[in-house]
């Protein structure tokens, strides 16, 4: 089908303005299409990963190799979906780094405070390229799924054509996003993104 403007509006879920690429910690979900249980299923309140899960979990843990600026912290793959908190470390236009013990967007002197985005836009313009924003990362990890995927399975549409993201403000909040995550499949039963 021929893209119609009038018709197909896709409206953006990002934060208006924000640079994807700024250091800071970055809650990810992204989902399958029609939230298929593609990557295992849920026994006894445990993950268990089927073949295709074990390729999206091996993916997820590679990212830092094809995205240097980036550091994993907890994630989980759920049947139907991925958690993931990706740390941003360094920035497009700098070349400041963050240690893995200083990866939040908490306040220093050489980072601006992500609480005021529009300083952050005013200060940082958006990157022309989008080679290591949050967006980039996401879709290279679908792409590593998806060639997987329709090579050795039957499944042609792997994944939900977008992706849900949070940026981190604060350790506090970080903390409760790794409690969220460590327990997802505690609460698969519950989820909203349990489809069954």
């Amino acid at each position: 089908m021929k893209y119609n403007p009038d018709k197909h509006h896709r409206r953006s879920i990002r934060l208006k303005g924000y640079d994807y690429s700024l250091i800071g910690a970055y809650f990810i979900t992204i989902c399958t299409k029609n939230r298929q249980c593609l990557f295992g299923e849920i026994i006894d309140d445990t993950m268990v990963l089927n073949d295709a899960g074990r390729v999206a979990d091996n993916c997820w843990n590679n990212i830092p190799a094809h995205f240097p600026h980036v550091e994993l912290d907890e994630w989980i793959i759920m049947p139907n979906h991925i958690h993931g908190i990706i740390l941003i470390t360094m920035h497009l236009n700098r070349d400041v780094v963050v240690g893995a013990k200083n990866f939040s967007p908490l306040p220093r002197p050489d980072i601006p405070d992500i609480s005021d985005i529009r300083d952050i836009h005013d200060n940082h313009p958006r990157p022309r390229g989008t080679s290591k924003t949050i967006g980039s990362i996401v879709r290279g990890f679908k792409i590593g799924v998806t060639k997987w995927m329709r090579h050795n399975t039957d499944v042609y549409h792997v994944w939900h054509r977008n992706y849900w993201e949070h940026i981190i403000r604060n350790e506090n909040e970080l903390n409760k996003i790794r409690n969220y995550i460590r327990n997802n499949p505690l609460n698969w039963r519950n989820d909203k993104l349990n489809a069954h």
